[in-house]
């Protein structure tokens, strides 16, 4: 397998379930990349609303470029194999001073995807600290079954559902993972991670990039959509998305609109939202 990452990075990542940090943007770069979003937000009036937030790389095109960036694609590669699709894309924006906060949970209890072998790539745009709310891991609950969960729909949880385990996080385990701005981090579908509000004076920006190999599937029965951004989509499982069309253009969001409809029937299935 090729890729840029070390055969004892790859050891640790299939051990632990995460890595980084990655440099993988520069200061021009993140500064440009966070202007482009906070134009959009003040064509909005305000942060992206809940609709908007998930799939940007199809009405914003600097978003596009991020998600087929060599340094962020180098290392996905060595974890999942040169056919890579990006299954989404996401901002996750805690405001300052904001009681917002992502409960402990494992995104595989609700993609549908299998085989486990999907990565996040959590790219910084602004600082991500303990103050600010990073993530954080729960370090190897990878490996094994997933745990029980339950949906609250917390009003301040910024998950769809307020998911949450239902099972006790064990703190010796809990790991941290701060990050600058440009820098990356790298972590398993299964994975137990969350992170707490932000207490600090700046917003809280990062762009999550969720990555699968070509031949990860839907097990939903609902046929399901990526992009592809290296390789060959040499299986079919999924359908296309197309490169960004236009910069928030209302073709672009009409695009955008069908596709997010498409995902939220997987995502939200059987539950009162659905």
């Amino acid at each position: 397998m090729t890729g840029s990452l070390t055969p004892d990075e790859v050891a640790r990542y299939q051990r632990d379930g995460y890595l980084f940090p990655f440099d993988v943007l520069d200061a021009d770069e993140v500064a440009e990349a966070r202007w482009q979003l906070e134009v959009i937000e003040a064509r909005l009036g305000g942060p992206l609303p809940r609709s908007l937030i998930a799939m940007p790389n199809i009405y914003a095109p600097f978003v596009d470029e991020i998600i087929r960036s060599p340094k962020i694609l180098d290392p996905v590669e060595s974890l999942l194999g040169p056919d890579i699709l990006c299954w989404e894309s996401a901002f996750l924006t805690k405001e300052p001073h904001a009681k917002s906060f992502f409960s402990w949970h494992q995104d595989a209890k609700y993609w549908g995807l299998e085989p486990y072998e999907v990565l996040t790539a959590w790219v910084a745009l602004s600082p991500a600290t303990r103050e600010s709310g990073c993530m954080e891991v729960m370090t190897g609950s990878h490996i094994g079954e997933l745990s029980p969960h339950r949906d609250t729909w917390g009003k301040d949880n910024m998950l769809s559902r307020g998911q949450e385990m239902e099972v006790a996080v064990d703190p010796a385990r809990c790991v941290a993972m701060p990050l600058k701005p440009g820098q990356m981090s790298l972590h398993h579908v299964k994975i137990a991670h969350g992170s707490g509000p932000n207490t600090t004076d700046d917003r809280r920006i990062g762009l999550v990039i969720r990555y699968v190999p070509a031949h990860v599937r839907q097990t939903t029965g609902k046929r399901d959509t990526a992009a592809l951004v290296r390789g060959e989509n040499r299986y079919g499982n999924f359908d296309l998305q197309p490169r960004a069309v236009g910069n928030f253009t209302d073709e672009a969001l009409a695009v955008h609109k069908q596709f997010i409809e498409r995902r939220r029937a997987i995502t939200m299935r059987n539950t009162k939202a659905a």
